[in-house]
């Protein structure tokens, strides 16, 4: 029987053992690595994919497919439309076989990503930025071959792509520390999960493949819903690795009989996936590269005592997304509210309101500025180590016999539009101050320092998760004296605070609206 009419799935088995053959001129084998996390769970393997030649798995494929062009399809060169991975694969196995590639991605792409596909693929590489998504760029580089003739290498849905992305889990086999009880594998065209799940189940039938998603981009779970591959309407871009409209025509035929279910993460849960291998391996994963984890973390408790494989696929990230991520999980291991309180607009009362309800709490965000010559209504992001500890702030508030309201995810406020009238204004100063970030320092610098007539009329204070929190703080005194006064005595240096500067006249002006 010919090769092509054999099954699809032993057609898969037989090229990838012909891809051991062609991949390893490309690139080296990647490590398998234990995952120890604190407490009871599962026994966690870690396939790091990010330690590969172009940082991702994605080589396997590309190099797989471009090793049998024949003298004359190499002639035509090659063309591709990729996130980011697929293409440093392509051209790093340009550049390797000397042919040429033009490679399309969304103009959203990543800086990280266009500039390692230029380092791999050198003068054999050309990148063409079309459309926002990646289906607009595989539109573009279609209409490029069919112009060009040249040779389209699919970044998933061709069987040597599987077959070269099938040899990791080839290299996991012959580590010998299987068999595992369960892989927990990402998807987005399919490609990998189809070649790593055939491989696998080959050697240990009755391991469970569990695909994972993206909430925002089950193209996979979409298509085992109507038995054949749809288009999405949209997906999110959070994880762009995966983000694909719809699977890919192979990789489902593959995957509706390997996998055993499918399980889908969120975003925050994807994050935390990337603070954890961060914590315990000092490994840096793109989002994609870490759905495989967040869905082991999120059923953590149900595999206690399996053994269970993930891939860490990637690690090509945007240095600015890292920040963001970071971000969002110094704000969400914790619990957290935003509340907006109203108090008489008069010296010392931000003082008594720390004092009355908000002792033993941290705040993470102090959002204010002076719109009423009588009420005052900062705005504060507080965090405890547990919600009950978060759970009487209304009654202290009724006590205390102040209004109050939870916006907790208002848009004013995560986007930091802090309102401030110039005409309520006397004598203002603004500084810039750093805060030690430890419980009570805010409320010491306005114990010690903020004194007599002053009164807050403006305060922008975030908690980065760095040890130093930095604050641009409004002063408003009934005359210039006093106010120069307070700016010749107080101490560049005190208990819990370093003073920075105070802003220079122009920026003043600007934030009185003049």
């Amino acid at each position: 029987m010919k090769r092509e009419e054999l099954p699809l799935d032993r057609q898969l088995r037989q090229e990838i053992l012909f891809a051991r053959e062609r991949v390893y001129r490309f690139g080296g084998a990647t490590p398998l690595e234990r995952l120890e996390l604190p407490g009871p769970g599962p026994e966690i393997w870690v396939k790091r994919e990010d330690l590969s030649a172009i940082k991702s798995y994605k080589w396997r494929g590309a190099c797989n497919r471009m090793a049998v062009l024949s003298p004359q399809e190499a002639a035509r060169g090659v063309v591709t439309a990729s996130a980011g991975n697929h293409a440093q694969g392509v051209a790093l196995a340009a550049k390797t076989l000397g042919i040429h590639a033009r490679v399309y991605m969304p103009r959203s792409t990543p800086k990280v990503k266009q500039t390692a596909v230029l380092h791999h693929g050198g003068e054999f590489v050309t990148i063409h930025l079309a459309g926002d998504s990646y289906d607009e760029a595989v539109s573009a580089a279609r209409a490029d071959e069919a112009a060009s003739a040249a040779i389209y290498i699919h970044a998933y849905d061709d069987l040597k792509v599987m077959a070269g992305q099938g040899t990791l889990a080839d290299e996991v086999v012959l580590t010998g520390h299987g068999p595992f009880d369960a892989a927990y594998l990402q998807i987005g065209g399919g490609g990998m999960a189809a070649g790593v799940s055939t491989w696998l189940k080959t050697y240990w039938p009755e391991i469970e493949i569990v695909g994972v998603e993206g909430v925002g981009q089950a193209s996979m779970s979409a298509a085992l819903a109507a038995n054949t591959p749809v288009t999405l309407e949209s997906v999110d871009l959070f994880c762009d690795g995966t983000a694909v409209k719809k699977a890919g025509e192979l990789p489902f035929e593959i995957c509706k009989d390997t996998l055993t279910r499918i399980e889908t993460v969120t975003n925050a849960e994807v994050s935390h996936a990337i603070r954890q291998l961060w914590e315990a391996m000092r490994c840096i994963s793109e989002p994609s590269g870490a759905m495989g984890l967040a869905a082991v973390l999120k059923n953590r408790e149900a595999l206690v005592g399996k053994k269970i494989l993930v891939v860490l696929c990637g690690a090509n990230i945007d240095f600015l997304q890292l920040g963001l991520i970071a971000q969002s999980q110094v704000a969400g291991s914790r619990a957290r509210k935003t509340l907006r309180i109203g108090i008489p607009e008069r010296a010392g009362t931000m003082l008594e309101l720390l004092n009355s309800c908000f002792a033993g709490l941290d705040i993470t965000d102090f959002q204010y500025g002076k719109t009423h010559r009588a009420e005052a209504w900062p705005i504060f992001t507080l965090q405890a180590d547990s919600p009950a500890a978060l759970a009487d702030l209304p009654e202290k508030f009724e006590a205390s016999g102040l209004a109050w309201e939870d916006i907790t995810g208002a848009e004013d406020t995560v986007f930091r539009a802090i309102p401030l009238r110039r005409d309520l204004l006397q004598n203002p100063t603004f500084l810039r101050l750093d805060f030690y970030e430890r419980p009570g320092a805010l409320h010491d610098f306005l114990a010690q320092r903020i004194q007599g007539n002053a009164s807050i009329c403006y305060f922008n204070y975030r908690h980065s998760g760095e040890r130093i929190g930095r604050a641009l703080i409004g002063l408003d005194f009934p005359s210039p004296f006093e106010r120069e006064a307070l700016l010749m005595t107080i101490p560049r240096q005190g208990e819990g605070y370093r003073l920075c500067e105070a802003v220079d006249e122009a920026t003043r002006l600007r934030l009185c609206g003049c």
